[in-house]
Order: structure tokens, then C-alpha cells, then sequence
């Protein structure tokens, strides 16, 4: 086998990942019976038998550096610290408590918009999906769990939601790296961004305004401590405030522990027994996070998103081609690294070079990478987005990919957005 051949082939473990588990779930005609963990370890098996180079000992050396990469490594905390406050929250009464507000606060015929809406809102500010589908979610499946709608189409709606923050954010991790990789100013890259976004939100809004014409659901009154709100009310004032997100979810674990431990509803050992609980309901996001860190690293130490780069740019053709050459760059580089940031670094500084060659705008360039980027991020089911919110939720990553429509919708309007030149002064 060639070099050239050995880089294209570095990229057939994804190929051995999605046959495994989508060919295998429609099989058992059940996407529940297939763990994707499994997929993703005969993948990994398959990585280092087939993709990896040198002894036994140098390829796990090269699966066990991605594995635990510390952008891995920082993810796996903060699932575990979601895990723990999650469930310390709910057993304190907290989600239930939230959930009867939102409720009371939200007509039922608004109940889908205003839960977009809110997502984002707090994703806008937070900047990091992440930190919008830790805080949210649970309250989501709370709602679900109590008017009986589906909790993947519930849980759906504040992923699709906090990638709208995500993508326009000024404090977002992607924002940061397009602009910076391009050259151009936040806001500048905020103005090519938000002719994209907002239709694409407004047009996602309306159909839940719409869809929320068929639900008939009246809450009954309850009374609520308002107490137990505190947990969920620091964790988003802590976030938009701009503090890390380890300590956000550090901060609402203890206030979790002081309101239960004041009301009486937990004592020290139920309290560390409910972290530990949590912290175990998160094993298979952790183990996923890990494999899928490990054969990615083996991807691109064989050459793989090299070959992958090379391709993209081979063939250009006048300014539409060069616009959908970088977002077809940044999207496939997004599949096979399952970050959108790491994804936009890798390819920010090709990016550059095509722009430059056909004269694009700098603006427009930093806006298609962090948009085609965060659309890639928001329909791939071993993402962290996605992961963190199916282990949040009890369900299935596969359930919820047919109710994204937000990142869909921006993913269309962008493509659009190439076809016919908008925005015009930016094309």
C-alpha cells in the first residue's frame, strides 16, 4: 500500500463505526439495543489493528495520548460533575420544582417556544452548548416526563437551541477560533453570523409555535418552594457571569447539599451515595469520550485528516467553490475529530490560504467555518453535545437526531447563504 493510499485509508475506521451501529440497530430495529460504546470499541479495535503503525506498544501509546488529551479529559469532568449535579438536584426536589414553574410560566401552547427560546438565550450568553444542555436538559425531561410528550423531541429542542449561542456567542470557544484563524474582528464575524442564525431561529420558533397549537395541557396548582430553585439559578447566573464551567457545576453541587441538608431531605451519606450515582449514570459517556478520543488521534496520526485536507482543496472553482470547499473542509474535519473547535483550528489556517488566493472576505470565511462547524456538531451523535444530553436524559443520541431541526435549518440557510451570495457585501 502507498502512502497516498495508506492516509485515505487511515479514515475507514468512522466508516467501520457507523456500519457497526447503524447497520446493527436497524438489524434489532430498536437504536436503543445497540450501545454505541460497543460500536465504538470494535471501531477502535479495528483503528489500531488496521491504521495504527509500529509495535502493540507504540499504537496504544498513540490511541492512549488521544484518549486522554486533556480536552478529553476536561470533558469527562465536567460529565461527571453534570451526573452528580443532576441527580443530587433531583433528588432534593429541584428539577420538580423547576419543572412546576416553567410550567405555571409557560402556556402550554408556548411551552415548545419558550424552551428554545430559552435555550438560546443562556447558550447566547453562556457561550458553550455544553454548559445550556447541563442546565437544561434535566428541566426539558422533567417537562416531558409530566405533560407526556416525547423526551427525545423536548431534549432536541435545547440542544438545537444552545448551538444558536454557540455559534454567535462572543465568549464562545468557536467564535474565538474563527475570528482569530481569519483574522477578522468578533464583531464583524457577529454580523456576517446573525443573517444566518436568526432566520434560521425564527423559522425554527415559529414551527414550535405552530406545533404547540396541538398541545392541550393545564398544569395543576401546586404549591413550590422557590428555594429549591436556587441550584438552577446559580448554575446559569455562574455561567453567563463567564466562570468555568467545573466550578458552575462544583458551586451547584454544594448548593444542592445545603438546601437538602437545611430542609432535611438528604443526610451526608444519601448525599454522597446520590453523587455517586450520578457519577455512574455518566460510565458510558465516559467510556465513549475516551474511545472516540483515542481513534481519532489514531485518524490523524496516520495521515488521515491530512489526505482528507488535501482532497478538499484540490479542485476549486471560482469564489462559490472556494466558500464550499472551506465549509465541506471544516464539516468533514468536524465529523472526524467530533469538535467543532478543534475542527476549525485544523483547518482555520487552509482556510486562510484559500480565502486569500480567491479573494473572499475574511468576515464571510470565519462565519462559514464556525456555522458549518457548529451544524456538523449539532447532527453527530457521538459529539459531547449530543452525548452529554441523551446521558442527562435516559435516551438514546440516535432518538433525538430527528427533531434537530435549528442546527438543520442553519445548516441549510448557510449552504443557501454561498449559493446566492449573501450576505452581498460580505460575497
Amino acid at each position: 500500500m502507498t502512502q497516498k493510499q495508506h492516509k485515505w485509508f487511515a479514515l475507514t475506521p468512522l466508516a467501520v463505526f457507523l456500519v457497526v451501529y447503524l447497520v446493527s440497530s436497524l438489524v434489532a430495529g430498536d437504536f436503543y439495543k445497540v450501545p454505541i460504546a460497543a460500536a465504538f470499541l470494535i471501531a477502535s479495535a479495528y483503528a489500531l489493528a488496521a491504521c495504527a503503525k509500529g509495535t502493540v506498544e507504540e499504537r496504544i501509546s498513540i490511541f492512549s495520548q488521544g484518549a486522554g488529551h486533556k480536552n478529553v479529559l476536561l470533558m469527562i469532568w465536567i460529565f461527571i460533575l453534570a451526573g452528580a449535579f443532576a441527580t443530587t438536584a433531583k433528588e432534593i426536589g429541584a428539577i420538580d420544582a423547576t419543572v412546576n414553574i416553567t410550567l405555571q410560566m409557560l402556556p402550554g401552547k408556548l411551552l415548545f417556544a419558550g424552551l428554545f427560546l430559552a435555550s438560546c438565550f443562556i447558550s447566547m450568553s453562556v457561550g458553550t452548548s455544553v454548559g445550556t444542555i447541563v442546565a437544561l436538559t434535566p428541566v426539558a425531561t422533567g417537562i416531558a416526563a409530566e405533560t407526556g410528550i416525547s423526551t427525545a423531541f423536548m431534549t432536541a429542542i435545547v440542544v438545537g437551541g444552545s448551538f444558536f449561542g454557540d455559534n454567535l456567542s462572543f465568549i464562545s470557544d468557536t467564535t474565538i477560533a474563527a475570528t482569530r484563524t481569519q483574522g477578522c474582528s468578533m464583531q464583524d464575524k457577529f454580523k456576517a453570523n446573525i443573517r444566518l442564525a436568526a432566520p434560521a431561529a425564527i423559522a425554527v420558533a415559529a414551527f414550535y409555535i405552530f406545533k404547540g397549537l396541538q398541545v392541550d395541557f393545564t398544569p395543576a396548582a401546586e404549591a413550590t418552594n422557590y428555594i429549591l430553585l436556587i441550584p438552577y439559578l446559580l448554575v446559569i447566573v455562574m455561567a453567563i457571569a463567564g466562570i468555568n464551567v467545573v466550578l458552575v457545576l462544583a458551586a451547584g453541587i454544594l448548593a444542592n447539599a445545603a438546601i437538602g441538608f437545611a430542609m432535611g431531605k438528604i443526610t451526608w451519606i444519601t448525599w454522597l451515595g446520590h453523587i455517586g450515582s450520578g457519577i455512574a449514570g455518566m460510565g458510558d459517556l465516559i467510556i465513549v469520550t475516551m474511545l472516540a478520543g483515542g481513534m481519532l488521534e489514531v485518524i490523524r496520526t496516520a495521515g488521515g485528516l491530512d489526505w482528507l485536507i488535501s482532497k478538499m482543496t484540490a479542485r476549486i472553482n471560482g469564489k462559490r467553490g472556494a466558500e464550499f470547499s472551506i465549509a465541506a473542509l471544516v464539516s468533514l474535519a468536524n465529523f472526524c475529530t467530533a469538535n467543532n473547535t478543534i475542527a476549525i483550528i485544523t483547518t482555520g489556517g487552509i482556510a486562510k490560504d484559500i480565502a486569500n488566493k480567491y479573494n473572499l472576505d475574511s468576515r464571510k470565511v470565519a462565519s462559514i467555518l464556525d456555522t458549518f462547524s457548529c451544524f456538523v456538531q449539532g447532527i453527530i451523535p457521538y459529539g459531547a453535545q449530543m452525548l452529554m444530553a441523551s446521558g442527562l436524559a435516559g435516551i438514546s443520541p440516535i432518538s433525538i437526531l430527528g427533531y434537530l431541526y435549528y442546527p438543520i435549518a442553519l445548516g441549510i440557510i448557510a449552504a443557501l447563504a454561498i449559493i446566492f451570495r449573501f450576505p452581498r457585501k460580505m460575497s
